[in-house]
C-alpha cells in the first residue's frame, strides 16, 4: 500500500532491461494489479517519457544468489572434457565440457552405511557446449577454476595388409 501511495500519476511504468530480455509492467488507475499486455499499447507507452535502467558493465551477482560465502570464496571448480564411456566407440557426446567441484568432508551414515555430505556443490555437475561458456559461468559466480585442456588423440595409421601378415604378434590361429 505504501508503494501505491507514492504513485503521483494515474499509472506508473517500469522497464527493466538486461541483455536482450525486457520486462514491462504497468499499473493503472483503479486496479493497481492490472497488467497491460497489448503490443500496441506497449509501443505507445515506450514513446512517452520513460526511465530505462540499462547496465552496460558486468556485475557480480554473488550477493544475490543466496549461496553462503564459504561455497563461493573457498571452492574450486574443475572444467574438463570427460573421457569416452567404455561402451562408446564413436566420438558422439565427447565435445561437451563439464564443471565439477572439489569434494568436501564426507562421513559414513551410521544408520544405513551410506556416504553422506553436507556439501550441496560436491554432487553437482554442470555441462557446457564450450570451454568459454564454462569459464564465464565460473567467473560470474565468483568461483576459482582450473581448466584441464582437451586431449586430442593422434590417429594411428594402419594398413589393411597388416590383418593378413604372418607376424606372430598380429596373426592368431583360428584352431
Amino acid at each position: 500500500k505504501e508503494i501505491l501511495k507514492r504513485l503521483s500519476s494515474s499509472f506508473q511504468t517500469l522497464y527493466f532491461k538486461e541483455g536482450l530480455t525486457t520486462a514491462y509492467f504497468k499499473t493503472s488507475g483503479t486496479n493497481p494489479f492490472h497488467k497491460e499486455t497489448s503490443t500496441w499499447q506497449l509501443a505507445q507507452d515506450q514513446t512517452q517519457d520513460t526511465q530505462l535502467i540499462i547496465v552496460d558493465q558486468k556485475l557480480d551477482i554473488t550477493p544475490l544468489t543466496g549461496v553462503p560465502e564459504e561455497h563461493i570464496k573457498t571452492r574450486k571448480a574443475y572444467i574438463f572434457v570427460p573421457a569416452r564411456n567404455a561402451m562408446q566407440a564413436g566420438v558422439n557426446n565427447t565435445k561437451k565440457w563439464k564443471m565439477e567441484f572439489d569434494t568436501r568432508e564426507r562421513w559414513e551414515n551410521p544408520l544405513m552405511g551410506w556416504a553422506s555430505s553436507a556439501d550441496p556443490l560436491s554432487n553437482m555437475q554442470l555441462t557446457f557446449s564450450t570451454k568459454e561458456d564454462a569459464i564465464a559461468f565460473a567467473e560470474k559466480n565468483g568461483w576459482s577454476y582450473d581448466v584441464q585442456e582437451q586431449r586430442i588423440p593422434k590417429p594411428k595409421s594402419k594398413s589393411y595388409g597388416a590383418n593378413f601378415s604372418w607376424n606372430k604378434r598380429t596373426r592368431v590361429s583360428t584352431k
